[in-house]
């Protein structure tokens, strides 16, 4: 780690779907909410090919994904690295009738709680589960934010 800060690198290689910019800023919001004031957290956008053979090789799973976090883990320090499917947002930003933007910022967020060490069951109960309920009450303040700084 670099320093004692909060520090989000976002790596969007050619993925022009979202800024960077509003990635960070809602991986900090969501590290600030989980009390955490130094860390460090890469995000970085990947296309099915590169996500699938990172869900292949470290998960066993031979398919795409939307998010993949590992949490480095440090006593003092948040840690993590975050990989978000752009394809797979893409289809399901689609199935949700929400732009691929908000899908990319809610699973940033997803991710970041991943690396704070939530977790949720898989299955449709998922989605009732204390960790997604807290993903999108986050998600709602850090799009009504993003609003009002595009109002002013």
């Amino acid at each position: 780690m670099t320093g004692r800060s909060l520090e989000v690198v976002v790596n969007l290689g050619d993925a022009d779907v979202v800024s960077g910019q509003s990635i960070a800023d809602a991986v900090r919001a969501t590290l600030v909410d989980g009390g955490v004031r130094v860390g460090e957290l890469s995000m970085t956008l990947l296309h099915d090919d590169a996500i699938r053979d990172l869900n292949h090789r470290y998960l066993g799973k031979d398919r795409p994904t939307d998010v993949i976090a590992f949490s480095l883990g440090e006593e003092d320090a948040v840690l993590g690295d975050v990989y978000l499917g752009v394809d797979q947002a893409r289809r399901q930003a689609e199935e949700l009738g929400v732009d691929i933007g908000e899908e990319l910022l809610r699973l940033a967020v997803h991710g970041t709680l991943h690396v704070l060490g939530h977790d949720h069951p898989d299955g449709p109960e998922r989605v009732e589960s204390e960790m997604f309920v807290r993903q999108e009450a986050l998600l709602t303040e850090i799009l009504a934010a993003r609003s009002e700084r595009s109002d002013a």
